[in-house]
């Protein structure tokens, strides 16, 4: 059994900024797979399926980003998960818009859900590190994250959410790197990468 924790934001206010790119994903994964109704748990929302028959359990925390980790503690305790069971969607700074990386571990890079995440259950959960792209300067990172995607970026969110809700039973099946190659040709074939941009290394 497997834990899928998006990272956001709860409420209307914060639904489509950038931060909130890792609850668009679980949202997206619990809409084409069939999964049950989101309902309120774990000072969270959690709906349940499976993916590539392992049992997955997607939750949204409801206790606002730098409070994330209290509701990832509880369910993992809930459901008896270790961190390696558990697996993160973010949105990341680091990464070019519509990239995405898969890693064990590592630093936080100032994101305040995964600080949270880690003070609760340790370092070695997998992130999805789904790229926003940088503002430029440090200074306006927070208002960047905190803003809503551009009507041009929507393309790319909405085809990024789908590769990877599509694509998601290769992470319950702990296939890490095909899934990120295959959202990565996914993005490409859609036109989001030229064709030269360097695969998914």
């Amino acid at each position: 059994m497997l834990l899928f924790v998006g990272l956001g934001n709860p409420g209307a206010k914060y639904a489509h900024n950038r931060h909130n790119i890792g609850f668009m994903a679980v949202d997206e994964i619990a809409r084409r797979h069939g999964f049950a109704p989101w309902r309120r748990r774990f000072q969270g929302e959690t709906s349940e399926g499976t993916l590539d028959h392992e049992k997955v359990v997607l939750l949204r925390p409801m206790t606002f980003m730098n409070e994330s980790g209290r509701a990832v503690q509880e369910a993992a305790n809930f459901f008896k998960l270790g961190a390696g069971e558990i697996i993160v969607f973010q949105d990341e700074l680091e990464l070019p818009p519509a990239k995405v990386r898969v890693k064990v571990g590592g630093g936080i890079a100032g994101h305040n859900g995964l600080r949270s995440v880690s003070a609760h259950i340790g370092n070695d959960y997998r992130r999805v590190r789904l790229g926003i792209g940088h503002p430029g300067v440090k200074e306006l990172v927070h208002g960047y994250v905190l803003s809503d995607f551009t009507k041009s970026d929507r393309p790319w969110v909405e085809a990024l959410c789908a590769a990877v809700a599509d694509n998601a039973g290769l992470l319950a099946s702990g296939k890490d790197s095909t899934f990120q190659n295959k959202v990565h040709l996914a993005m490409q074939a859609k036109g989001f990468f030229d064709k030269d941009s360097g695969g998914a290394a």
